[in-house]
């Protein structure tokens, strides 16, 4: 399996949680969250944040709100409801359930491979 289609999968596996993540500090227009979801080096594109987003909001964790724009049509801001913050608390504990569960295991290797003997 190549390299780059690894990262992409373990990008889509993390992609709800950052983007709840972003709006958990503040309402954000789909273009910011792309922005900053780019600046973590979290390549993603349009069509594949856009879906989300409506699953997401469909769930109940996300509302939005209308905005006008002095560059064009109003924009929709998303936004985090009460229960997508709830929601957001239990993928906080799920994740570092999970960050400590691979370190757990890729630290025995580690260890492991230190108390081989080298050929």
């Amino acid at each position: 399996m190549k390299m780059e289609n690894i990262k992409s999968q373990m990008r889509k596996g993390v992609l709800e949680y950052c983007i709840l993540n972003i709006l958990d500090k503040n309402d954000a227009y789909t273009s910011d969250i792309l922005k900053e979801l780019k600046e973590a080096k979290m390549i993603v594109v349009e069509g594949t944040v856009y879906p989300l987003l409506t699953r997401l909001k469909n769930a109940g964790y996300l509302g939005y709100r209308w905005e006008e724009s002095s560059s064009g049509p109003p924009r929709k801001y998303y936004l985090l409801t009460d229960k997508g913050r709830e929601f957001l608390k239990m993928m906080d504990t799920s994740w570092a359930d999970l960050v400590k569960a691979v370190d757990h295991i890729s630290q025995k290797n580690i260890k492991a491979n230190k108390t081989q003997p080298k050929l």
